[in-house]
């Protein structure tokens, strides 16, 4: 060790060191005193404006709570009486008001949720509000906050929150003529809907386009208790952050979601693996498997229905659905049926179904994927409906042309011949046309086309050990470790921007499912005159399964002919027309799952998607049903369990499933056939 060497040192000297040492210590310690330069950023900056047609405002809206909501207000230059057209949202209205750093009024609106000719052509004030809790808005976000009752004990809801935007708008913005309209699509059109429930009088027209309805029977969250477990990562980046930050996101391990959904197992687990249950919408997904009171209370065509039944229609609103919507197929049409029978005058509830996937209605439509339409379907759309709806209600000075034009209670484009019709009312309850799946893999409107002695699939006879007539059914292999994909793979994630190809899968060519083994196909034989269906198809099964619970898929397709001549790559195109998903355990009740009996022949019956087709001469009509729609739906594990998303890898079997054609056991897709 070293040796310490010790002086000798005054006391005196000792104790004033020790009184001066934190002085000195601070000294030491002090951030040197260096010049300061002064900042270059002004406490508040206001934007230059110079040769704008519009002016920004950016506002802080109260609700009755207290709360406030961020709201940007767009008003063209010159406006005077104008009216407002108002959307609301969780997607940032700074966002959808943004879209370009532009001088121009159209340029900043032009992409999603608007409809920018029209706004900029009739001269509205553009409104667009973050709902409470997302972006820039006070208060919580509650994913399709429920209206005040069972589901919401609070004073607030999304009707009460645009009750209150529109009440603000109309008293502080002086170039408006105090008329106001709403629209908007998907969530945004959700909350149009929202807004009829005591509606501020200020409100004079709704469009709500392809809303969110009733997640479970057949929009976002649900099919028919399937559920859709591409969705989670929506469910996460919703809720996590107000702002959709990228820590919120959803991340991947694998290029194909394919195998990302299926090296997680369950739904369950891979939201688990993903930390979603931080987030309480998830929560209640996993509490609620089943159509209990939690959804049915918030099914908008239900409340809509009820409040209108005690008050009346007080706004005129017009609903459009796109035929190939591949999120929100079920909610437009849902809320027509329920509310139409209360439009006594008919002249409240109007209809437009598109041929369009989610939202293409403001978008360049003479095309789908590898669809043709002949036109711009979109362009159509909004100059010859939406257009001359929204100057009814809300303009004072529009042109005569726009104000005269008398839009149909519906209006209707129809697939295959490729022309919009107009009619007085949706047909709710058609006459319906029974096609059977017939033995022979045939497909025909002749009961009596399901003969043993047509049978003619192989399938069928290395069945015939199984069974002493096997005629009476056709059957495959259901098994849940190679599920069918619902598209070509690598199956791709939900997206909007090229290379993803989300918004087409409706329309994929269904040729890549008729190929295998796990998938039944019945074919009509060529037709010879068009057949011309309206309304919505119903999926009429009679089929057992080997397992205790099974899903069934259905789809309705248009077979083109083998070859096209003006476009080759049309030949044999497999185009789905109508399909959708079933959960075997709701046969009996959508609230109280049970397990299947097995082996025994059973009815599962449902509707399929709203359709306006025509199948052409020469093409065929085909039927599809197999038991599997992977990674869009989650895997039903074909064993029952009490809740499918903690299924675990052991609960997962192989199942025999049986389609049956017999007598008295035909199996059929009824059709809404309009008579030529």
């Amino acid at each position: 060790m070293h040796d310490v060497q010790f002086r000798s040192v005054p006391v005196a000297v000792l104790l004033a060191a020790f009184a001066f040492a934190p002085a000195f210590r601070a000294a030491a310690q002090a951030t040197p005193q260096y010049p300061q330069y002064p900042s270059e950023t002004p406490s508040s900056f206001q934007p230059a404006a110079t040769g704008f047609d519009y002016e920004r405002r950016a506002v802080m809206i109260p609700m009755r709570d207290g709360v406030r909501l961020h709201t940007v207000i767009l008003v063209p230059k010159g406006a005077k009486n104008a009216p407002i057209l108002l959307t609301r949202t969780p997607y940032s209205a700074d966002g959808l008001t943004s879209n370009m750093a532009s001088a121009h009024l159209g340029s900043t609106l032009y992409g999603y949720d608007n409809a920018t000719d029209v706004i900029v052509e009739d001269g509205y004030i553009r409104v667009v509000q973050d709902i409470r809790g997302k972006y820039g808005s006070e208060g919580d976000y509650v994913m399709n906050r429920p209206i005040q009752g069972p589901q919401n004990p609070t004073p607030v809801d999304e009707a009460t929150d645009t009750y209150d935007t529109i009440d603000w708008l109309v008293k502080n913005i002086p170039e408006t003529n105090g008329k106001v309209g709403i629209l908007g699509i998907s969530y945004d059109g959700f909350l149009p809907l929202m807004a009829l429930v005591h509606p501020h009088p200020a409100l004079k027209v709704a469009v709500p386009m392809n809303p969110m309805v009733d997640g479970w029977m057949g929009d976002d969250w649900f099919h028919n208790g399937a559920f859709r477990e591409q969705n989670i990562p929506y469910v996460l980046e919703q809720e996590a952050t107000r702002g959709n930050a990228p820590y919120g996101k959803w991340w991947t391990s694998h290029y194909d979601d394919y195998e990302e959904f299926m090296a997680a197992g369950s739904a369950g687990e891979i939201a688990h693996q993903h930390g979603v249950e931080q987030v309480g919408f998830w929560r209640r997904i996993l509490e609620h498997p089943a159509y209990d009171s939690f959804w049915s209370d918030q099914a908008v065509d239900k409340v809509l229905a009820e409040d209108f039944k005690q008050e009346g229609i007080k706004v005129p609103f017009m609903l459009v659905h796109s035929l190939w919507d591949q999120e929100d197929i079920y909610g437009a049409v849902a809320v027509y049926k329920a509310v139409k029978p209360l439009d006594t005058v008919n002249d409240k509830v109007f209809l437009v179904l598109g041929p369009w996937h989610h939202g293409q209605e403001i978008e360049d439509a003479d095309a789908l994927g590898a669809i043709r339409f002949g036109s711009d379907t979109g362009n159509w759309f909004r100059q010859n409906v939406l257009r001359p709806f929204l100057a009814r209600y809300l303009k004072d000075d529009a042109p005569a042309a726009v104000t005269a034009t008398q839009v149909a209670p519906v209006t209707a484009f129809e697939t295959g011949v490729n022309r919009w019709q107009t009619m007085n009312a949706w047909p709710v309850a058609p006459t319906m046309k029974p096609m059977y799946l017939a033995a022979g893999f045939k497909l025909s409107f002749d009961a009596g086309s399901s003969n043993p002695a047509d049978t003619a699939n192989p399938a069928d006879t290395a069945n015939s050990a199984n069974t002493a007539n096997p005629a009476a059914f056709d059957e495959y292999i259901s098994d849940p470790a190679h599920p069918v994909p619902y598209r070509a793979r690598p199956s791709q994630p939900i997206g909007y921007a090229p290379p993803l190809t989300w918004v087409n899968w409706l329309v994929d060519d269904q040729r890549e499912a008729s190929g295998r083994t796990d998938v039944l196909s019945y074919t009509t034989d060529v037709l010879t005159a068009p057949v011309h269906i309206l309304g919505q198809p119903v999926a009429n099964l009679v089929a057992s399964t080997s397992g205790t619970d099974s899903d069934w898929v259905v789809k309705l397709i248009d077979v083109y002919p083998d070859q096209v001549a003006d476009h080759p790559e049309m030949g044999g195109y497999q185009l789905a027309v109508a399909m959708d998903i079933f959960r075997g355990r709701y046969r009996e009740s959508l609230s109280a799952p049970k397990a299947i009996e097995p082996g025994k022949p059973l009815a599962y019956r449902f509707n399929l998607p709203p359709t306006n087709h025509v199948f052409l001469p020469g093409h065929r009509i085909m039927v599809q049903v197999q038991s599997s729609w992977f990674p869009l739906y989650d895997r039903n594990p074909q064993t029952f369990v009490p809740n499918i998303f903690w299924a675990k890898p052991d609960d997962y079997k192989k199942a025999t499933q049986r389609v049956y054609h017999a007598p008295g056991e035909a199996s059929a897709v009824e059709l809404p056939v309009v008579e030529q």
